[in-house]
């Protein structure tokens, strides 16, 4: 990081929930992502990332753990694509007593090509996977996968995850087109996970 380049918003406090912005990369392109609709800001804050963020760069900006409810890895890309931070981020956080939950799009085993769940398991108390449609067809519409077979790679994640987190929630958009809001719970609810109905241009 250079003295003359400005600070990117890395931690940044929504209610009583302290969001770590740990990467820009992302496997899916989704249509109704703010960042491909030319906006890259949530509430007050620019989530735009123009570098490799590491664990260095988190930690000094934790705060104290007694102040939020929980530290919640989220931003404009998928966190477990910077897992090495992720994993040492969180490390930190439950070595202070702190709550850690990860938002994720259930498409960190793709990537890596290997479960990391156990790896996931020791420090992430809870986890909140987008699902977000319950067919591969509208999965590929809206969420745009940059690899393929990714719609069966994430409800295999959603089967798994359970086994490894102790609260596994599953969410998807009401209002996308050609997507079934109930036979998403279903899928959810079928796997041992908790649903989550969230609203169409709702950020946050």
């Amino acid at each position: 990081m250079t003295t003359t380049s400005a600070m990117p918003t890395l931690v940044y406090d929504i209610g009583n929930h302290r969001y770590l912005n740990i990467t820009a990369r992302c496997t899916l392109r989704c249509q109704f992502c703010p960042k491909h609709n030319g906006s890259k800001q949530v509430h007050e804050y620019d989530l735009s990332l123009t570098q490799r963020i590491t664990a260095e760069d988190i930690i000094p900006l934790l705060g104290n753990v007694n102040e939020v409810e929980e530290y919640v890895f989220c931003g404009f890309g998928e966190p477990t694509l910077n897992l090495e931070c992720l994993l040492e981020v969180a490390r930190e956080i439950k070595a202070q007593g702190g709550h850690v939950r990860l938002n994720t799009d259930g498409l960190g085993n793709h990537f890596h090509r290997r479960n990391i769940l156990p790896e996931l398991s020791q420090y992430i108390d809870s986890l909140s996977i987008s699902l977000n449609a319950d067919t591969a067809e509208s999965y590929q519409q809206h969420c745009r996968p940059k690899l393929e077979n990714s719609y069966e790679a994430l409800l295999e994640f959603i089967q798994l995850a359970p086994k490894y987190i102790p609260q596994v929630q599953v969410s998807a958009i009401n209002g996308l087109a050609n997507v079934n809001i109930e036979r998403c719970r279903i899928i959810a609810e079928q796997n041992g996970a908790i649903f989550k109905q969230r609203e169409l241009d709702v950020i946050g």
